[in-house]
């Protein structure tokens, strides 16, 4: 493997504090009670998509007024919550050494930015890709993943994508890309989204080296 692309929210980083924080923010200033609890499970999708599922419904305005009062937040204030998961460090120090390293995340690209610069992690990427980087905006995870290989002329079997969601690896599928699933995240064990011929990981490190070896 010579490019490695990470998801970024439950395989690099811990954002629950954060995300959730700012969740809870944004329906508190519009005195809106959420029609779910605000738990780790809700991150991962896009902004809109997780609003409509705490709201408990998909009336636009609303959720457009949440999302500005979210953002406003989250990307002044609550993105500084963000925490590293043990491990994750050494691990993309290692990596970078002899790989390219890449980022392709749900999360917006400007609070993705803050968060990498807060880390001191931008000596590791080679770039920082979002659904929201490209103009128009691409729909999903697996156009966001095809458009980083073709951008860089990524060889297909040199190319692994890394996350902790079936959304990740369908992605990987869809572009016909090595997956390897983290459950040192927000994977819940028992929600069936690991498929059986993924390869699976809850160690940075062991992730790292199985890299390596091949």
């Amino acid at each position: 493997m010579k490019n490695i692309i990470f998801d970024l929210d439950g395989t690099l980083i811990d954002s629950s504090s954060s995300i959730l924080g700012s969740f809870a923010e944004a329906f508190r200033q519009h005195g809106i009670t959420p029609a779910r609890p605000l738990t780790p499970e809700l991150i991962g999708p896009p902004l809109m998509q997780c609003l409509s599922l705490i709201a408990g419904h998909d009336d636009a305005e609303t959720l457009a007024a949440l999302a500005q009062a979210f953002k406003q937040h989250y990307d002044s204030e609550g993105y500084k919550l963000t925490t590293v998961f043990p491990g994750i460090e050494p691990m993309l120090a290692l990596l970078a050494r002899d790989h390219h390293l890449y980022i392709g995340t749900n999360k917006r690209i400007y609070p993705t930015r803050r968060i990498l610069e807060h880390l001191g992690w931008g000596a590791y990427f080679q770039e920082v890709y979002a659904l929201d980087y490209f103009h128009p905006a691409v729909p999903n995870k697996a156009a966001m993943v095809g458009n980083i290989v073709a951008a860089h002329g990524m060889s297909k079997t040199e190319t692994m994508y890394i996350g902790d969601r079936l959304e990740d690896g369908m992605a990987a599928e869809a572009n016909q890309l090595a997956f390897a699933m983290v459950t040192w995240g927000y994977l819940d064990p028992a929600s069936g989204d690991m498929q059986a011929h993924w390869l699976s990981f809850d160690r940075p490190q062991a992730l790292a080296e199985a890299i390596i070896k091949q």
